[in-house]
């Protein structure tokens, strides 16, 4: 084969591999939606545990006060509710959380006194509230984080005798503690 047809056989070959892989880029990233599906799953004290959301990010607005009103009722993440199941019951405190599967709100408040709400509707969207399903709403501890969280996240960790379950965005921790019933 002379050297031409070889160079011009490797031109068109490369060219087809760049377009291949520009064309595979640009369906991923169209494809990548910009609250994706997260979950966390961990048993403590031999519950199982799980919590299915949205993770928002921050894209530089003012989360809370800005993009989440003070006030409001918050979905808790994006898109679809947020659900959380667990297998036992939980204490929060005063508040019980009888085994089975919820849909998790918060409400925001400028002062440092939100409450996450297990509410017992599921499988709406995140937008769909309705307060008289509400089984608890439980005080939550709000704090400051050292850095900023870019993607909202939702966290259940071992703590004490029972665990933690958080919520992290922007500059904001809000957690509350909880015991499993035996």
């Amino acid at each position: 084969m002379s050297a031409v047809k070889f160079a011009g056989r490797a031109a068109i070959a490369l060219a087809a591999l760049s377009i291949a892989m520009l064309s595979a880029s640009s369906v991923e990233a169209q494809a990548a939606p910009a609250s994706p599906r997260d979950s966390v799953k961990t048993t403590i004290a031999g519950a199982a545990l799980k919590v299915d959301y949205g993770r928002p990010s921050k894209r530089g607005r003012e989360v809370f006060g800005g993009l989440e009103k003070w006030g409001n009722v918050w979905r808790t993440g994006a898109n679809q509710a947020t659900h959380f199941t667990t297998s036992q019951t939980l204490n929060f405190g005063a508040a019980s959380v009888p085994a089975g599967t919820y849909t998790l709100y918060t409400l925001l408040d400028q002062g440092g006194k939100w409450q996450l709400i297990v509410n017992k509707q599921t499988g709406q969207w995140g937008t769909v509230y309705d307060a008289k399903q509400d089984l608890v709403r439980i005080p939550l501890t709000v704090e400051q984080t050292p850095a900023v969280v870019e993607k909202m996240e939702i966290t259940i960790t071992p703590a004490g005798a029972g665990g933690e379950l958080a919520i992290l965005w922007d500059r904001t921790k809000a957690k509350a503690a909880f015991t499993v019933a035996k």
